[in-house]
């Protein structure tokens, strides 16, 4: 086993969604290891503003109509969004700070790459639908987010690691799914699809939450 390989493994999280396991870190952790290595490795809040500004980018290229090069910019963007933590490690500059800016900047990206879908669509259907569609998207997409954060501190652990559902439907699957309804060049059936698959994970992960903390605190009776 090569001490390249061995490492690229530890920068895995196992929160990690589908994407990043099987997709995103295969790539990002060859980016970063490479970064590392440069006598003056980019801070990781560097590459958390080139992530989030390729995400966001999406945004208007969605809007302009240019749907392909939309899902690229969003795809390559989440890859990206995996260098920073992993540079972070490896530099042993992680922080609190850090983490904070990374999050912040990861909602504004997600607004305005799903708000330019949601021009998109407009184009190509019913304006008021277009618009529920992009509500129900925008909505599921944040509240996923926020089960994560609330969940894992009443739980004492990420929801990821609570139940049998995995994180299915986490950052790194939203954008893969922008990125394919981009090349599909049909941004309305790819908010459909972040909708429904962010709306059935938050019902199903806030059950799991619930019985889990029931239980913790049964135990703690």
């Amino acid at each position: 086993m090569s001490s390249a390989g061995s490492t690229a493994r530890q920068l895995t999280k196992p929160t990690d969604g589908v994407v990043s396991r099987y997709i995103n870190r295969r790539l990002s952790t060859r980016i970063s290891l490479w970064l590392a290595r440069r006598r003056r490795p980019p801070s990781p809040d560097a590459v958390s503003l080139v992530a989030a500004w390729l995400v966001a980018a999406a945004g208007p290229l969605f809007a302009a109509g240019h749907p392909v090069l939309a899902g690229v910019a969003a795809q390559a963007g989440s890859v990206l969004d995996g260098v920073d933590g992993e540079i972070a490690r490896l530099t042993g500059r992680q922080s609190r700070g850090g983490a904070l800016l990374d999050t912040v900047l990861d909602r504004l990206a997600d607004i305005a790459a799903l708000l330019g879908a949601g021009l998109a669509a407009m184009k190509s259907l019913d304006p008021l639908l277009a618009a529920l569609l992009l509500g129900l998207g925008l909505s599921g997409d944040l509240l996923v987010t926020y089960i994560h954060a609330v969940g894992e501190k009443l739980a004492g652990r990420h929801p990821a690691l609570v139940g049998r559902i995995p994180n299915i439907a986490g950052r790194d699957t939203r954008l893969f799914i922008l990125f394919l309804a981009g090349l599909a060049m049909a941004p309305a059936a790819g908010l459909a699809a972040i909708a429904a698959l962010a709306y059935t994970y938050a019902v199903a992960k806030t059950v799991e939450l619930l019985d889990y903390i029931a239980r913790s605190e049964a135990r703690q009776a």
